[in-house]
């Protein structure tokens, strides 16, 4: 019996377990029903509060795409060609906001305003005035009841019309502006590599400057063999008596005013080498106290072939030259001179060595060009020639020219608006303005032939000299002999053919070579000087041909020709 009531109990309890479960749950699922009723009408409630199913206001895009989602989700709720409407709209708005972008970078860019924005601008208004139309806002946008679908129908039609011209005129602008962005870009990197461009050839001008004013190693060591030569044996080198031919006028003399042995010996073997009568012709070498030496022993050590005649001197040997007479010595004797020449070269204070000693070619040796008269009395013609040059043919024809009264024959170098005298003095300047005329033809030095009796008769070293001195705080003319020159002899000037006289070789890399080889003389004007390394190679051949290599002291100091 025990056991019998036992197994009822576990039996019944069983039972009433299993009914109390299915309960519970029964209970929980009622309730969770309830809640997500309640929140559904909640949320309903509040959905079509705040966002009606027809936005009234359709002149803009919706805020975000939540917006346009929710409104779209009632859409579907309400009309389903309320979906098609907002889609449409949308779309419509999307277009007018892209015209409205890309017409403002067309202004931006300043690309074809006349056409382009024009265009944008009344394709915007197109989009907008539809989407304003009565008709479509009282039964598309604002319409109580059911979308019209002949409305519906004939706004997509509209709409679509719109978007594809916008479509068309977009790819056309686009490859417009694609190029526009791609010209600014390379005007961009243009601009930067002109810039580095500019940097690169400063810095190339000075390194040029530097080389140029700069005492190659070999010249240097050609000075000091030839003076140790002199040294070594005096009794070779004792000063001569001048001989008669220095000063005699029918022959053909030439002035050259240098401190480069080497330089002056090419010149002279040139002019000696092409003459037909070299026995004829008369060199006047004037140099400076440091290196008269050494010019003497080399044309002592080599004298020219043919019996040519060769006088060298040095400042020193022309004694009216004093600070005195010559503005030039008064204004490097001048303190503020002196100091910006100690400080530039660090020279001595010395008067005497300040004279052929400055950084700005205002140097008595640059300016004994304008004392030919003085230094050669007894002369009626010379031919100057600067350092740099080399002759390639018989020179005796410009003695024969007539130079009709004037002082100076010369090779004018004009061409356009270029070396005109504007480029050489300062027309700013009240005096300059007066008396010159900045469009008049500027000449070169370095192949000269000078009428020294009209010299003297016209006063053109007066003439120097009182502009020179005009010139002493620097703000007449650029710095050099050529300005002076171009107003010493201002309205005394003979052009000469240009074939007497070919310039550029020692800066311009394009000289026609058939107008080298058919020049009487060929000028190394420039930094890069024939006897430097940086000489340009298709040049330097016509100078080295003229260097006595047979000459020992130019093998001893490796002048590498």
């Amino acid at each position: 019996m025990v056991v019998a009531v036992r197994a009822t109990r576990g039996i019944g309890g069983s039972t009433g377990f299993n009914a109390g479960l299915r309960n519970f749950f029964s209970n929980r699922i009622l309730v969770s029903a309830m809640f997500t009723l309640l929140f559904l009408a909640t949320l309903s409630v509040l959905l079509t509060t705040t966002h009606p199913p027809f936005p009234p206001n359709y002149s803009s895009l919706p805020s975000s795409g939540n917006d346009y989602v929710q409104q779209t989700f009632l859409a579907l709720n309400s009309d389903p060609l309320q979906t098609r409407l907002d889609l449409i709209y949308k779309q419509a708005s999307d277009h007018m906001t892209l015209v409205n972008t890309y017409e403002a970078y067309a202004r931006k860019l300043k690309f074809d305003i006349s056409r382009q924005l024009r265009m944008f601008d009344d394709l915007a208004k197109n989009f907008s005035e539809l989407t304003t139309k009565p008709n479509y806002i009282s039964s598309l946008f604002e319409s109580e009841g059911a979308v019209n679908e002949d409305d519906l129908r004939q706004f997509e039609r509209e709409v679509k019309e719109r978007v594809k011209i916008a479509r068309l005129m977009i790819a056309e602008s686009k490859e417009s502006y694609d190029n526009q962005i791609k010209i600014q870009k390379l005007k961009d990197t243009i601009f930067a590599v002109n810039e580095l461009l500019i940097k690169a050839r400063k810095n190339g001008a000075f390194a040029s400057l530097i080389s140029a004013k700069s005492i190659p190693k070999s010249l240097h060591c050609l000075a000091m063999r030839l003076v140790g030569e002199r040294i070594s044996h005096p009794e070779k080198y004792r000063e001569e008596e001048p001989k008669l031919g220095f000063e005699d006028p029918s022959l053909y003399h030439y002035a050259i005013f240098s401190d480069n042995v080497i330089a002056v010996s090419v010149v002279v073997r040139s002019v000696v080498k092409n003459a037909d009568e070299p026995w004829k012709h008369v060199f006047h070498i004037v140099t400076d106290r440091m290196n008269v030496a050494a010019m003497k022993v080399w044309f002592r050590m080599r004298p020219m072939e043919g019996g040519a005649h060769v006088e060298v001197k040095s400042v020193e040997d022309f004694s009216f030259l004093n600070s005195s007479y010559a503005p030039v010595l008064r204004q490097l004797e001048n303190l503020k001179l002196q100091k910006f020449q100690n400080k530039a070269e660090n020279a001595t204070r010395d008067a005497s060595s300040i004279k052929f000693r400055n950084p700005n070619n205002l140097s008595m040796l640059s300016h004994l060009r304008f004392y030919l008269p003085e230094m050669y009395p007894r002369l009626h013609k010379i031919l100057f020639l600067d350092d740099d040059v080399v002759v390639q043919k018989d020179l005796t024809g410009l003695w024969r020219i007539d130079l009709n009264g004037k002082v100076n024959g010369a090779v004018e170098t004009c061409f356009g608006s270029f070396h005109r005298y504007a480029q050489y003095l300062n027309f700013s300047h009240s005096l300059i303005k007066e008396r010159f005329n900045p469009r008049a033809c500027a000449w070169a030095y370095g192949m000269n032939v000078f009428d020294l009796d009209a010299w003297r008769r016209e006063k053109c070293t007066e003439e120097y000299h009182y502009w020179q001195s005009l010139a002493e705080d620097g703000n007449l003319w650029k710095l050099g002999t050529l300005a002076p020159g171009l107003i010493t002899f201002y309205s005394t000037t003979k052009s000469l053919d240009k074939s007497w006289h070919v310039l550029g070789l020692g800066y311009n890399p394009s000289i026609s070579m058939d107008e080298i080889n058919n020049a009487a003389v060929i000028h190394y004007n420039g930094n890069m000087k024939p006897w430097l390394d940086i000489a340009m190679n298709q040049y330097k051949n016509l100078w080295t041909k003229y260097v006595d290599n047979d000459m020992e002291f130019v093998q001893m100091c490796n002048f590498g020709l």
